[in-house]
């Protein structure tokens, strides 16, 4: 069976990838959450697929990504399945009994990730004030 390439350049695709990049060690996201602040919130499969499409070429944390019961989505007993396992473990992800990750305590949430840090000076400085120029 061939697979139909991704268009990488799509909106949904590039916020995907945007959006997977973001998601830190030690935590977890499912496919329907990257879709929906995505702009698609049907787009879970989609997500599976830009994510076996193009985790290599962009460097995809993949396996931060499961399912919406909290669980791999590979067969248990895949290479797959125990690849994911095991990096989401050296991140510090713990599984219970049942193979399922506690999403009260490793759930990403994009209002929760790190923005960049604006330096004191500016953060600070009065909203009338306009900053000095270089050559002013």
């Amino acid at each position: 069976m061939a697979f139909k390439k991704v268009n990488e350049n799509t909106p949904f695709t590039k916020a995907v990838i945007k959006m997977i990049k973001k998601i830190p060690r030690g935590k977890v996201a499912t496919y329907g959450q990257i879709a929906k602040i995505s702009g698609n919130s049907g787009g879970s499969r989609g997500v599976a697929w830009i994510l076996h499409a193009c985790s290599k070429k962009y460097k995809l944390p993949w396996q931060r990504v499961i399912n919406s019961q909290g669980k791999i989505s590979f067969h248990k007993f895949t290479k797959e399945y125990k690849t994911q396992r095991r990096l989401l473990e050296k991140e510090g992800i713990q599984f219970s009994d049942t193979g399922t990750v506690s999403f009260k305590k490793f759930q990403w949430s994009k209002k929760n990730a790190p923005k960049k840090k604006i330096p004191a000076s500016i953060s600070t400085m009065p909203s009338k004030v306009k900053p000095k120029m270089f050559g002013d």
